[in-house]
């Protein structure tokens, strides 16, 4: 089936909610996050604190990294597209080799967001319940990509080991060496996956 093109109400929705993701990081990269209320990224954004809530309902800390929802279709097609021949676990060190702290060659503000989540409290944590929240959706598509029992508690502790690594590795010295470490360690406890 053709997908439409959005609406005009869509369009504008979608463009208020990037008005106010892109206030809301160019006024915590120059003046840090703490240091930024919802009511000045409105404001910078031309539009109400209500109207910021609406979009992003997790407040400042969503404004930076979403609400979730495409980090978890995104994890879920990075194990359901992986190529022929291409394990579950490679697919996904794979697809958090792109992300974050992990992407070995981040445009400039992409770098500089990633090290202003690392280094701030309130977004680690948001990042950390992101990506810890994807933990049965990982555990369901791993299991069904793999044959096995959506409630083998094997794979759910796979799914939260690898969620974890974005937290873990993610603030070491070298976070693409931490993240291959990781990814080791696990292929060694999973070494059919």
């Amino acid at each position: 089936m053709a997908q439409t093109a959005p609406g005009r109400r869509e369009r504008k929705k979608a463009a208020t909610r990037r008005a106010l993701a892109a206030a809301a990081r160019r006024l915590f990269l120059e003046r840090g996050f703490a240091q930024v209320t919802v009511a000045e990224i409105a404001d910078a954004a031309d539009t109400a604190v209500s109207t910021l809530f609406a979009h992003f309902p997790g407040g400042k800390e969503a404004l930076v990294l979403g609400d979730g929802a495409e980090r978890e279709q995104a994890l879920a097609a990075a194990v359901r597209q992986r190529p022929e021949g291409v394990s579950v676990l490679r697919a996904l060190r794979d697809f958090l080799a792109t992300r974050g702290p992990f992407d070995p060659d981040p445009a400039p503000e992409s770098r500089r967001i990633a090290e202003l989540v690392v280094s701030t409290p309130a977004l680690r944590a948001y990042a950390r319940s992101l990506w810890t929240g994807c933990e049965s959706t990982l555990a369901r598509v791993i299991a069904e990509q793999t044959g096995r029992d959506a409630d083998d508690v094997s794979l759910r502790l796979l799914a939260r080991y690898v969620l974890e690594i974005p937290d873990i590795a993610g603030t070491e010295p070298d976070p693409p060496a931490a993240l291959d470490t990781a990814f080791a360690h696990l292929q060694r406890g999973w070494p059919d996956l």
